[in-house]
């Protein structure tokens, strides 16, 4: 008994020798990683910084969204709106006064404000609003129904005048943003983009607007007067019609600065705008006027009536002649008449090309300058 006690304690004993040296053998391997009691958190090296390439950025031809949240802060103070009483008479004869609404903005810290034509025609009472609440009765009104443009002077001094941009460099696509009295419910704004430049509308018979600016910006009832402006807050247009046709979206149209700046500086200096003149009211003749009056051709311009001494009269144009030509251009109506004279200078001697019950002739009319208003 004693003897197995013995046997088993050696092959204990062998066991636990074995065990040892397997141990010190694995350790003692290639490679082997002995394990630390009290490991510590491996040191963590920080990582080089990349510098990212450098980005070349032409100042000249980058262009960042602009922030129109500024640019509208800093326009608005210079948009006015604009209230005006027009009077007239009902079919049964009793007389009324109607109330319109529209815009403008401040060209001279003077008090000099530019808008419509057809926002202040016509009107007994015209009234400013300006941006902090102030208003005022307009002290002079000077008009030009053929560009569709005026100059309203109010007895103000250092208001803040907008910068005038340049509209020969618009481009299709560009965001401009139409401020104004919309609806006559105070100054708002409303974002687009330039849609089409340099654009012609007939906006009544025997008026048409040229060099227009068409934006889908929302130009509604009310803004008529205010300004386009650009990123910059540049007045790049002055807001003035809407083609509102069922079907018919974002067809808003500005007249350009570049066509309205020589008119709004006669009206500053002169009070009305010169041009060359041939001393003759117009109406656009078709079948039925042609049929009406017995004339020798449905289409032209027919003379209603010829101012005494006028280059007309001068040249023996007469009330019932119908002109077909300018300097052998063909003139369908009225508003293309007008556009020719438009185009010729004062003091330039004219070819008419008209027709005269059944006879077609021509004559030579010397332009002069249109007598100011009301002469």
């Amino acid at each position: 008994m004693k003897t197995k006690i013995v046997k088993a304690k050696h092959i204990l004993a062998s066991l636990v020798l074995l065990a040892v040296l397997l141990v010190a053998a694995s350790c003692a391997l290639p490679g082997a990683v002995a394990i630390p009691t009290n490991p510590s958190p491996p040191a963590v090296t920080a990582p080089t910084p990349i510098s990212p390439a450098p980005v070349l950025v032409n100042s000249e031809t980058a262009s960042p969204f602009p922030d129109f949240v500024s640019v509208i802060a800093a326009v608005r103070p210079s948009v006015v709106a604009i209230t005006t009483e027009v009077s007239g008479y009902s079919v049964f004869g009793s007389s009324y006064t109607q109330q319109g609404a529209g815009s403008g903005w401040i060209i001279d810290s003077g008090g000099l404000i530019v808008t419509n034509n057809h926002v202040v025609e016509g009107a007994k009472n015209i009234t400013v609003t300006l941006e902090d609440s102030r208003t005022f009765s307009a002290e002079s009104v000077h008009t030009d129904p053929v560009a569709d443009l005026a100059v309203v002077k109010i007895n103000a001094q250092n208001l803040p005048a907008l910068q005038i941009g340049d509209s020969s460099k618009l481009n299709v696509g560009e965001q401009v943003v139409a401020i104004g009295n919309s609806l006559g419910m105070g100054i708002s704004a409303t974002e687009g983009i330039v849609s089409a430049v340099g654009v012609s509308l007939s906006i009544s018979p025997g008026e048409t607007l040229s060099d227009l600016i068409q934006t889908d910006a929302a130009i509604n009832p009310g803004n008529s007067g205010g300004p386009l402006v650009n990123a910059l807050g540049e007045v790049v247009g002055i807001n003035s019609a809407k083609v509102a046709q069922v079907g018919v979206e974002g067809m808003g149209y500005a007249i350009s600065v570049k066509e309205a700046t020589p008119i709004i500086d006669q009206l500053i200096k002169n009070g009305y705008v010169t041009r060359p003149y041939l001393g003759v009211s117009l109406y656009t003749v078709d079948q039925f006027v042609a049929l009406r009056y017995g004339l020798g051709v449905d289409k032209g311009v027919l003379i209603t009536q010829v101012s005494p001494g006028s280059p007309a009269d001068k040249a023996g144009i007469m009330q019932g002649d119908v002109i077909t030509a300018i300097e052998d251009k063909e003139v369908n109506d009225a508003s293309g008449l007008i556009q020719a004279i438009n185009s010729c200078q004062i003091g330039q001697k004219v070819k008419v090309t008209y027709w005269r019950g059944k006879t077609h002739d021509t004559t030579y009319a010397t332009l002069a300058q249109n007598p100011p208003p009301g002469q």
